[in-house]
């Protein structure tokens, strides 16, 4: 096998190809298949928290007036976390500023998206006279379905890639994504599908863990969201640690994994919390 900088090329005989293309034009304007997978996954999210919210008692179209501050809020604070904890493309020696609105070619941060997100949302639920809890409740397995979606424009960019495997679900890379010094033909692990799949799994056991609640409890009470940060955050750790992009490095691990472990801790205290309060599931904030 010919060698490469990082070792040997690596060959298997069943792989996953790479999209061959991630934009479409029709005419002068371009369609690219990154931004298609996340409106894709606010779509999902909104449509089945607007089904979950109402069920809970929620009024009809609030998710969707919720939404309308809440996602654009999210992607604003999804790109910040991203150019703040990656500043060498846009600040370093050879990096662009001008790079920082074209969020078309990837680099959301999930853990900017979640907190402006939330933050707009929690404003606009108080403003209305409605609790938190219930729409937390309604929104979190939403979430995780809307990011495993959101994971297949990383495939379609090329992208947050893992290091070379020789399992026969390993990526393949057009050589012009290939990263310096891998042979034509290395095969990486596609952590976008990791998690794609982690997500899903994470998001049914959310629906479990809710039916548990309710049984036991009689009530939920906002503690599907701490749930929600505790699941993707174990998933994100080891998906994370595969990963061999650039990133800034604390410790010898990388910033996201850092902040996952942190967010995890904050997930766990948060619903031991909940659990020992009195839970109830009531939408306005009036009623008792």
């Amino acid at each position: 096998m010919p060698a490469t900088l990082f070792g040997p090329t690596v060959v298997s005989a069943a792989y996953i190809p790479s999209p061959a293309q991630g934009v479409w034009h029709l005419g002068p304007f371009p369609l690219r298949a990154y931004a298609l997978c996340i409106l894709a996954g606010v779509f999902v999210a909104v449509w089945w928290t607007d089904r979950r919210y109402r069920a809970a008692g929620g009024d009809k179209d609030q998710v969707l007036d919720v939404a309308l501050l809440a996602v654009p809020a999210g992607i604003v604070g999804a790109r910040l976390y991203h150019v703040v904890t990656s500043p060498d493309a846009y600040f370093g020696a050879a990096g662009d500023p001008a790079l920082i609105p074209q969020i078309w070619r990837g680099g959301l941060g999930v853990w900017g998206g979640i907190f402006f997100g939330a933050l707009a949302a929690a404003w606009m639920l108080r403003r209305r006279g409605l609790r938190w809890a219930p729409f937390a409740d309604a929104v979190a397995p939403a979430l995780l379905v809307a990011q495993a979606i959101g994971r297949l424009g990383n495939w379609f960019n090329q992208e947050l890639f893992g290091s070379p495997t020789t399992l026969p679900w390993g990526l393949q890379i057009d050589d012009a994504h290939l990263p310096a010094g891998y042979a034509s033909g290395t095969l990486f692990h596609p952590t976008f599908l990791y998690e794609a799949l982690w997500n899903l799994a994470g998001a049914a056991f959310l629906i479990w863990l809710e039916r548990w609640l309710r049984r036991r409890d009689g009530a939920v009470g906002g503690r599907l969201l701490w749930a929600y940060l505790m699941v993707y955050t174990a998933g994100r750790v080891w998906i994370e640690s595969l990963r061999i992009d650039d990133a800034q490095l604390i410790a010898g691990l990388r910033l996201n994994v850092w902040t996952s472990i942190l967010i995890f801790l904050v997930g766990l205290a948060c619903f031991i919390w909940a659990s020992r309060r009195s839970v109830r599931d009531d939408v306005n904030r009036e009623q008792r």
